[in-house]
C-alpha cells in the first residue's frame, strides 16, 4: 500500500476541526486525521507492505522548466537553491513535522526522492513492486499506474474516507473512455488547471478520449494531425497548435518510473516494547489519544 501522503493530510486537516489541539494549543486535527485514515487502510484492506510516499519537491525546477505555469498558482515563496515554498495553511505546516515524526515512530516507512514528487516515488514503487500494489490518493493523475494485469489499483479518496472507489481498467475506460495506459495522454490533451497544465484549447475530455481511441497515443494523434487524416478541421488546427505543448507536457505529466530509491524496510511494522513506549509518549505530548490507539490497534491487528 502506497499513500501520497501529502494528499491525505491535507485531507485530514480540511476534514476534522481545528479544535482538536495538543496540551501546548497546538492544532493536530490533520496528525490526527491521517492516523485515523492510516487505521482504517490498515484494517480494510489489511495490506503487507506500507509506505508513506513523500513530496520531497513538490514543484520539480525540471517540470517548470518544461512547462512554467505548473502548479505556479500555488507557489508562496520562489527559492533560489531549492524547492519554492508551497501555500499551505501555517496551522498545517507546523503539523507536518509532526506527521513525520509520528510516522517514523509507528516504524512505518517513508520515502522520497530529491528533486521529485511522491508521485514520482509512488510510480517506481508501483512499477517495481513484485506483489499486489494499491495507491492511495485523491489525485487522478495516478490512475495512469493502474495495471489489472499486474494487480495495481488505486483506492481514489476523492470522495471521502466514506465512500472510497477502487480504480481498476474498467473503472477507468467506464469514466473517462480511454485505457490507463492512455490516461497521461489523455491528461495533456485535456489540460489541468488545478496543476498549471493548458491542455490543448478546444479538447476536452469527450474529444481527448476520441483522439486516443482513434490513434492510440499523442505520437498517433499528432501524425494523423500532421497529415490531414481523422480529424475535424478545427480539431487538426487546435492539435498542430499546440504541438509546442505536445513535445514537453508528456515529460510533466507521466510519472517517474525509474527512480533509485534508498533500501527501505516497507513491511508493516510489529512494534515492540520500547516502539510503544515512544508512541506512547508522542501520543501523550501532542493529544493524539483514540487516534493513535485506533492506528496501534489496527497495526496489532494485521500483525497477528
Amino acid at each position: 500500500m502506497l499513500l501520497d501522503t501529502a494528499a491525505l493530510y491535507f485531507r485530514a486537516f480540511y476534514g476534522v476541526p481545528d479544535t482538536v489541539r495538543a496540551p501546548d494549543g497546538q492544532p493536530v486535527n490533520a496528525v490526527r486525521g491521517l492516523l485515523d485514515i492510516i487505521a482504517r487502510l490498515v484494517a480494510e484492506y489489511e495490506p503487507t507492505d506500507l509506505v508513506a510516499c513523500w513530496d520531497d519537491d513538490w514543484r520539480p525546477q525540471w517540470r517548470v522548466d518544461l512547462i512554467p505555469s505548473y502548479k505556479a498558482h500555488r507557489v508562496a515563496e520562489e527559492v533560489a537553491a531549492g524547492p519554492d515554498v508551497e501555500v499551505v495553511p501555517d496551522p498545517l505546516e507546523a503539523q507536518v513535522p509532526v506527521i513525520r515524526e509520528t510516522l517514523t515512530a509507528l516504524g512505518i516507512a517513508i520515502a522520497g526522492a530529491a528533486e521529485h514528487e511522491a508521485d514520482d516515488v509512488i510510480g517506481t514503487l508501483a512499477t517495481t513492486a513484485r506483489m499486489p500494489v494499491d495507491v492511495v490518493t485523491g489525485d487522478r493523475d495516478l490512475f495512469q499506474l493502474v495495471d489489472d494485469a499486474r494487480d495495481v489499483r488505486v483506492i481514489y479518496t476523492a470522495r471521502g474516507m466514506s465512500n472510497l472507489e477502487i480504480v481498476t481498467d474498467d473503472a477507468v475506460r467506464a469514466r473517462y473512455g480511454v485505457l490507463p495506459s492512455q490516461y497521461a495522454d489523455f491528461a495533456t490533451l485535456r489540460g489541468d488547471p488545478s496543476d498549471g497544465l493548458p491542455g490543448v484549447a478546444g479538447v476536452g475530455e469527450k474529444t481527448a478520449a476520441a483522439l486516443l481511441v482513434a490513434h492510440g497515443d499523442l505520437a498517433g494523434i499528432v501524425a494523423a494531425a500532421e497529415a490531414g487524416e481523422g480529424m475535424t478541421p478545427r480539431v487538426r488546427a487546435s492539435v498542430l497548435a499546440a504541438l509546442p505543448y505536445l513535445e514537453v507536457a508528456p515529460a510533466v505529466v507521466r510519472v517517474v518510473r525509474d527512480l533509485e530509491l534508498a533500501p527501505m524496510q516497507t513491511r508493516l511494522p510489529v512494534l515492540d516494547e520500547t516502539a510503544r513506549e515512544k508512541v506512547s509518549a508522542l501520543a501523550e505530548r501532542w493529544g493524539l489519544g483514540a487516534s493513535m490507539t485506533r492506528v496501534v490497534a489496527a497495526l496489532d491487528g494485521a500483525a497477528r
